[in-house]
């Protein structure tokens, strides 16, 4: 497999895709499924309209961009309680791909990378009905092979809680021979919900895998809170290869109980970015999660590329 991202280069990718889609765009995502709005073309430029900002900023700092499909909730689990059928839900997470490579040629022969993204089976902050890791590789393989069938040029897991099932994405993607991205969630207090270290993951998914995956991220936390994770020294740190923040400071449990959107200061995320950078030196891509947009992401760029 390919390693899809140039060395040396920083890549953009965007910010809270289903936060902005509600929040700004005014729109309605069931269960957040951003997936749905596939089923019609007003749905379709929606979700240009989102992109569009992150293709600006990249275009404007010639920087690359990690292009993600809006398949965060497109797994059979989510699409069973959303009423799609099997054949329904290929069809999306295709018509997916295919909006990513839309997004992906407006970069004008810029770096783009187009990525499948693949969310938690279940309920992103809390561990529930957890899976083994053969477990998981079965139950995301038909995600993953569609991605990978329709040209993706990887697959992350986004938001994961629990080792179990990032290894079994690795594994389902190593079976469909797409690269893939392991990135884990934690709390406020730098761990993941089940209370394991980053480093312990991190580690734990490396050597049940033979280091598959291409690189490891974190995302759905603020820089305040996965910060104290990068103490523990080591070469895993080398393998944590993009960060996706929240715009607040919000523990998962206050962010699930808020009505109202936090969107942080933009600022002051781009600063706390900028101070992880010497602890961080395989990091490529920077982008936003819940409560994030273009000013989130730019000011992340620009401080980290000072």
């Amino acid at each position: 497999m390919v390693f899809p991202l140039e060395p040396d280069r920083l890549y953009v990718t965007d910010g809270g895709l289903e936060t902005s889609l509600i929040h700004k765009q005014g729109l309605e995502l069931r269960e957040f499924a951003a997936f749905e709005l596939l089923c019609g073309p007003d749905g379709h430029d929606e979700l240009a309209r989102y992109f569009a900002p992150y293709v600006a900023l990249a275009r404007e700092r010639s920087l690359g961009m990690v292009v993600d499909t809006a398949t965060w909730r497109a797994n059979p689990d989510w699409a069973s309680t959303l009423g799609y059928s099997t054949w329904a839900l290929a069809e999306l997470n295709g018509r997916a791909v295919d909006l990513a490579r839309e997004v992906a040629a407006g970069l004008d022969g810029l770096p783009a990378v187009v990525d499948g993204v693949v969310g938690p089976r279940g309920d992103g902050y809390v561990v529930d009905d957890a899976m083994s890791p053969e477990e998981a590789a079965d139950y995301h393989a038909a995600q993953v092979a569609v991605l990978a069938r329709d040209g993706v040029d990887l697959v992350s897991a986004i938001t994961m809680n629990y080792v179990e099932e990032g290894v079994g994405v690795a594994l389902a993607a190593a079976a469909a021979g797409v690269p893939a991205v392991i990135s884990f969630t934690v709390e406020t207090d730098g761990r993941l919900p089940t209370g394991q270290t980053l480093h312990e993951a991190v580690e734990q998914v490396d050597a049940a895998t033979g280091s598959s995956p291409a690189y490891f991220m974190v995302n759905c936390a603020h820089p305040t809170h996965f910060a104290r994770a990068l103490d523990a020294e080591g070469p895993w740190r080398e393998r944590i290869g993009g960060l996706r923040a929240n715009a607040s400071r919000m523990s998962h449990a206050e962010l699930d109980a808020s009505e109202d959107l936090d969107d942080g200061d933009p600022s002051e995320l781009g600063a706390l970015h900028r101070d992880l950078r010497t602890r961080l030196p395989g990091v490529q891509v920077l982008g936003g999660c819940c409560g994030t947009d273009e000013r989130h992401v730019t000011a992340i760029a620009d401080a980290w590329l000072r």
